[in-house]
């Protein structure tokens, strides 16, 4: 009896996603009528005001009357402890759900007023865990074919992975197995760079990009980002706390709301500063963990 009541709740998720996707607001819903120029946004700066964000109707709010405002071309470090919030602001960026309250705003524009896929070709994101599909190295960096095979390899040499793909025989038609698994964690993470070298946004999201790949391979995207991507506004939601210390910014979320959002200089003469302790806090991780080698 056990057994097959454990059986039968287990077939019920079916039904249960089923009705979920049933009462699911279809996202033409939120299509906006706004039209912008090709080249918006022109001065990325970003503006949250007020946000108020959850997931579902019912449920909490994970961002609460979060303001900020970067300025164009910045480079800002969101920072806190597992839960504050920090994914949650890219979430609400590419308008995966719609805002609870507040605003967000693009070089002025309200992002609720715009199409969806406007939006969110103009955003690049370099996620935690890289995404690679089953099909040809080309496919995986361009999938669009908005570029020529030239501007391609000549992104694959800018991300350290030129030599690497032409040792794969067929090159640019070398085949991708599923996920990617015929390259390492490192090298899907370069295919994730080069892909966002070629959208060509002025607008950069890393979601804890470097939390999966060793410090080598991290200090080389930290050193890219800093030359391929210097035209961009770029939000990085740190693992490490050592990658974001040359940001211009340091945002600090706690529980759901802005706790700190300065300069890294300014923060670290506050000693009770939130960002001051879990650098701190990062410091002696590192020192422990090389003491234990």
């Amino acid at each position: 009896m056990v057994l097959y009541a454990s059986f039968a709740e287990t077939f019920m998720t079916a039904v249960q996603r089923m009705k979920m996707l049933l009462e699911l607001v279809p996202a033409e819903k939120y299509k906006g009528t706004k039209t912008v120029s090709s080249e918006w946004p022109t001065t990325p700066v970003i503006e949250f005001k007020n946000v108020n964000f959850r997931y579902w109707p019912e449920g909490p709010l994970i961002l609460k009357d979060v303001s900020f405002s970067v300025p164009p071309r910045a480079k800002v470090g969101i920072v806190g402890r597992t839960g504050a919030g920090k994914s949650t602001i890219t979430i609400s960026l590419f308008r995966l759900c719609e805002l609870s309250g507040g605003s967000i705003e693009i070089d002025g524009e309200d992002i609720s007023t715009l199409d969806l896929h406007t939006l969110r070709s103009k955003l690049a994101i370099i996620p935690q865990d890289p995404v690679l599909f089953e099909g040809n190295v080309r496919f995986n960096l361009d999938p669009f074919e908005f570029a020529t095979d030239a501007e391609i390899w000549k992104v694959l040499e800018a991300v350290h992975l030129k030599a690497a793909i032409e040792r794969v025989q067929g090159g640019l038609r070398a085949t991708v197995l599923p996920g990617g698994s015929n390259f390492s964690v490192g090298e899907r993470q370069l295919f994730c760079l080069a892909r966002a070298l070629l959208r060509k946004c002025n607008i950069l999201i890393l979601d804890e990009a470097t939390a999966s790949i060793d410090q080598h391979t991290d200090a080389l995207i930290q050193k890219m980002i800093r030359t391929e991507f210097a035209h961009c506004t770029v939000l990085t939601i740190a693992h490490r706390i050592n990658t974001i210390t040359d940001s211009d910014y340091i945002l600090v979320l706690q529980d759901g709301r802005l706790a700190e959002y300065d300069t890294p200089q300014n923060l670290l003469q506050k000693p009770d500063s939130i960002y001051t302790s879990l650098l701190r806090e990062s410091s002696g991780q590192e020192t422990q963990a090389e003491t234990q080698t």
